[in-house]
This record gives structure tokens, C-alpha cells and sequence, in this order.
């Protein structure tokens, strides 16, 4: 690795979405400031916020370059506006709950630049409030297309080794730019069909198929505060959000999975488990089935796009 801040070091830009994150964005943005890797542009794109979040960041941090939307056009969308602002060699989707060590960045730049077939990278994300307790090392994909946080609430020392993984959680997600433009489909990178949620595991599965590697490296830490996971009971979930989730996972799988002899094999199993989800939704959280409307509509799309996708695949590991 070069000296850090010789004009050779590749240009890092940490890519921010918020919405009502006035409780977290101070201090996100303070250890921006703190980062070893000094060769950084920060964008933030705010959602509406109702709150002091864009007040904040133009009286802490003026030199930002803030993009203020005046609607809320999700995750994804936003995500996908600040990439697009720069042209920086790597790109940071970094949540503003998100507090990071001082070599985060630097940690992922080194891992990247001798591995160039590694399109994205994550370090390991602690709970804010349990720091020895792990948030995630990157994300699996199980049998039945449930992705969740590799390790989730397991012991930090227990994942002190880097390894190649399914992919990376948005919370602090470290992408190369070549790979962002390779699985670009219509000019996004993240589906703006999925408006918020499962938009990274879409990018992990895709970024698979087109022969990109994802790798977790330990010696880039974070904390992240947590505000849903998988010990968060259904009904604390905003109902929006269980819509998204659900309505993503299909799209997701229409987008991505290979319907290859093994799948065939797993179909039985398969079926098995979505009767069993659809009937304890229906029983237990019926409201979420509404996702169906919006689902019936964005499928046709969703099939297109994996047209465009397969069109290009290198390998199908998933």
C-alpha cells in the first residue's frame, strides 16, 4: 500500500443514505473524519428527513457534499444517487448507524487492491451495545433463499479469520467500482424496485453469478447499532417493512436463482417451506400479504432483468 495521501492512493467515497437520523449521524460522521485513509469524499443523500439530520450535517460537517431530497425514494434509489455523484474507485455504502474504526477503510482498500477479483468486501460489524457480540461477517444464503447476518449474535473471537463469503450487509458494505458497473442492470446497481431491504443480498447473489468474490476481513472493525434484526419479534416491525422484505425475497429469487438440476432437487423441500411461511403469514400477519399487489406488478420487470442478467453470467454458485 502506498503512503496514505499520496495522490496514488485510489480515491475512496463513503456513500450515506439518511432519513430522520439525527441521533446517529453526528458520530458516524466524526469517525469519518477519523479514518487512517485519508484520500475520501463523503455523500450524503438525505430522504426528507423530519428531523435536524440535514440541519447537522451543514452546520458540523459544511464541506460534504449533501444531496437534499424532497421525497423519500428509499434506500436503493438514494444509494444509487450517491454512487453516481462521484467516480471514486471504491465506493463505501455506509449506514449512518454505523461508527467505524480508525483503519476500516484502509483495511478494505489494502484486502481489495491485491485481490481484484473480489468485487466486495465487509469488515466485522459489533453491536454498539455489546461490542464482544457480533452484528455481522457478512451474509449467507440458506437453502430456503433466507439470507441472513453471518454470526449474528455470536462472540466477536469466534470470526477472527477472513474468509470468502455470499456477500456483504449494507450497514457498511465495501464495493469495487469495476464490479458496480459489471452487475448494473438499467443503469442501477441497487434494484430501485426494492425500494429498502434484501437490496444488498439482490447485489450479492447477482455480483455470485457474474463471477465476483465477497470476503470478509476481520481486521476492519465496526459498531453498529442494531435497530432490526433477527431476535426482533414480527410485530415491533414497521408493517411497511415486513412488506418490503417479503415482496424482495421474491423478487429476488425471480432475478437470480439458476433453476438448475440441484434446484429441481430442492424443489420438494422447497415447497414445503413456503407453504409452511405463507400459512404462518396468513394466520399470524395477513396485512403483509398485501405485498402482493406491488409483487404482481414489479415481476414482469424483475424476469426482464434476469434476462439481462443471465445474458452475461460467468458462474451460478447459488
Amino acid at each position: 500500500m502506498s503512503k496514505i495521501g499520496e495522490a496514488r492512493d485510489p480515491l475512496v467515497a463513503i456513500c450515506i443514505v439518511t432519513y430522520n437520523s439525527a441521533a446517529y449521524i453526528e458520530k458516524c460522521l466524526a469517525a469519518i473524519s477519523r479514518q487512517s485513509w485519508q484520500n475520501l469524499i463523503t455523500v450524503i443523500v438525505d430522504n426528507a428527513s423530519s428531523d435536524s439530520t440535514v440541519a447537522i450535517v451543514r452546520k458540523g460537517y459544511p464541506a460534504l457534499r449533501l444531496i437534499a431530497n424532497s421525497e423519500n425514494c428509499g434506500f436503493a434509489a438514494g444509494q444509487n444517487q450517491a454512487i453516481g455523484a462521484t467516480d471514486a474507485e471504491y465506493i463505501l455504502v455506509l449506514n449512518a448507524d454505523v461508527t467505524l474504526e480508525v483503519d476500516y477503510i484502509a483495511n478494505l482498500v489494502d484486502l481489495m487492491q491485491n485481490n481484484p477479483r473480489i468485487g466486495s468486501a465487509i469488515g466485522c460489524l459489533r453491536l454498539a451495545d455489546k461490542p464482544d457480540i457480533l452484528d455481522s461477517a457478512g451474509l449467507i444464503m440458506k437453502w430456503s433463499r433466507s439470507a441472513e447476518e453471518r454470526g449474528a449474535h455470536r462472540p466477536v473471537s469466534e470470526f477472527s479469520l477472513p474468509s470468502e463469503v455470499f456477500g456483504v450487509s449494507g450497514a457498511a458494505a465495501f464495493y469495487r467500482r469495476a464490479m458496480i458497473v459489471d452487475i448494473s442492470v438499467d443503469g442501477q446497481f441497487f434494484d430501485e424496485d426494492f425500494f429498502a431491504y434484501k437490496e444488498d443480498v439482490d447485489v450479492a447473489w447477482r455480483a455470485r453469478n457474474l463471477g465476483w468474490q465477497a470476503w470478509y476481513e476481520p481486521a476492519a472493525q465496526a459498531l453498529h447499532v442494531r435497530q432490526w434484526g433477527v431476535d426482533t419479534p414480527r410485530k415491533r416491525m414497521p408493517l411497511k417493512i415486513r412488506r418490503h422484505s417479503y415482496q424482495n425475497r421474491y423478487l429476488m429469487m425471480a432475478k437470480n436463482e439458476s433453476f438448475d438440476a440441484s434446484w429441481w432437487i430442492r424443489l420438494p423441500r422447497l415447497l414445503a417451506y413456503e407453504i409452511a411461511l405463507n400459512g404462518y403469514i396468513f394466520l399470524k400477519d395477513p396485512k403483509v400479504l398485501g405485498a402482493w399487489k406491488i409483487l404482481l406488478r414489479l415481476l414482469p420487470g424483475a424476469i426482464r432483468k434476469r434476462r439481462e442478467i443471465r445474458s452475461k453470467r460467468k458462474v451460478e454458485i447459488y
